[in-house]
């Protein structure tokens, strides 16, 4: 029998994909926030909070852990929002007609001075605010807010490193996401 060989990295994020996806529902009930003063809150009991049920809050934790798995670097700080490297990412979650951070739902999203935000096709929020290239895996037609410091250029690129196209601050628009596979806010 020959075996193929495949690229460590390739085969790592294979690994961890699939132990994300077997281990994700056990565990969903049992994500612990990072300590906070006053008391933890499972991730889970944040979205039961908010109204989502136990079968809502399994889906989003699983939405959570295929992130986890596709970003090195990632890390979950609520129960729908990840710090990525050079900024952070918000999943919306079951049943909520608005993209927010369960850690603070009454707050709507908003793109900060100095930042790069985008929504993809999927309503995931991209909150750029760290200059540097950075893999990008949104999906769909969607929106973007560059509002970094006048002047300042951020760049989208295809999967081979070109880049595709770019955008000059202050200013808003709208991008088909699925060809953009990096970004270079500032």
């Amino acid at each position: 029998m020959t075996l193929k060989r495949v690229p460590f990295r390739r085969s790592a994020a294979l690994m961890a994909a699939a132990a994300a996806l077997i281990a994700g529902p056990a565990l969903s009930a049992h994500a612990m926030t990072p300590a906070a003063p006053g008391g933890q809150q499972t991730y889970a009991g944040q979205a039961r909070a908010v109204g989502l049920t136990g079968q809502q809050a399994g889906e989003l934790q699983r939405q959570v852990d295929a992130v986890l798995a596709q970003q090195p670097g990632a890390r979950q700080t609520s129960a729908n929002t990840l710090a990525i490297p050079g900024g952070t990412l918000t999943l919306p979650a079951p049943g909520q007609a608005e993209t927010r951070d369960l850690a603070s739902p009454r707050t709507a999203l908003a793109c900060a001075n100095g930042h790069l935000c985008i929504t993809d096709g999927r309503g995931v929020n991209y909150d750029f605010y760290r200059c540097g290239y950075y893999d990008f895996n949104g999906v769909g037609d969607g929106t973007f807010n560059n509002n970094q410091t006048s002047g300042t250029r951020a760049r989208f690129y295809n999967s081979d490193g070109s880049e595709r196209w770019s955008h000059v601050a202050k200013g808003t628009g709208t991008a088909s996401w699925t060809p953009v596979f990096h970004i270079r806010p500032c």
